[in-house]
């Protein structure tokens, strides 16, 4: 029997003159298997709390995570510039206990997809988490030495790799261990370290934009050129 060829599809493609400047992820993200959340495919995280970035990326989700103690208004206004789910951070490093509930509640009350606590959160946060909310637990996995199994069996949901340079080893050797579960990763600076990590085991990439101000810099430029 011959074997059937499948031809790469024509994807049809809607843009606007107002609306043609967009941060766009490495397109090499697609390589990702993604992980399914209530029915929606994400393979692609951007990586802020900057809500005109996010309003203008073509990410599939925003995974919203920042070094202060998480605030319900500022939750509020991510999830609402937000076109994509968004998975926000309710603390584990500066804020602990029963804080940390409580916000993770408010999250799933106002909309977010999913909660991601911080690498120093306990397994017992965790747990009283999974007993609290319905939406995903997102846990932060920084170091190759980390308790994963009790991580998985406290509650968490999909981890989420953060560990600099040796991110890659530490997705394969939690692949290794676990060959089904949900792994988002940071994918560093280029499309070869992104696949590194796709290959690695990676369901999804986390991709840090660059920030407003560079961004404006380089319009200004254009400007500047065309006087």
């Amino acid at each position: 029997m011959d074997k059937i060829v499948k031809e790469p599809k024509f994807i049809p493609e809607v843009r606007s003159s107002l609306r043609s400047h967009l941060i766009e992820v490495p397109s090499v993200i697609r390589d990702a298997s993604g992980i399914k959340i209530f029915g929606k495919r994400i393979k692609s995280l951007v990586f802020s709390t900057d809500v005109a970035v996010i309003k203008n990326t073509n990410a599939d989700a925003v995974i919203a995570v920042y070094p202060f103690t998480p605030q319900p208004i500022i939750t509020q206004a991510l999830i609402m510039a937000a076109d994509v789910p968004v998975f926000c951070g309710v603390g584990g490093g500066i804020t602990q206990g029963k804080r940390v509930v409580n916000l993770a509640l408010d999250a799933e009350f106002k909309g977010a997809v999913g909660v991601v606590v911080n690498a120093p959160t306990s397994n017992e946060i965790v747990a009283k988490l999974r007993g609290t909310i319905d939406i995903p637990i997102v846990v932060t996995v920084v170091s190759d030495h980390e308790d994963i199994e009790g991580r998985i069996e406290a509650g968490a949901t999909i981890l989420n790799v953060s560990g600099g340079k040796n991110t890659a080893n530490i997705v394969k050797a939690i692949r290794e261990r676990h060959p089904e579960f949900p792994i988002i990763a940071t994918g560093g600076p280029t499309d070869e370290s992104i696949t590194e990590t796709i290959r690695a085991g990676a369901n999804a990439i986390t991709f840090t934009p660059p920030g407003s101000g560079e961004i404006f810099s380089e319009l200004m430029d254009k400007y500047r050129n065309n006087f």
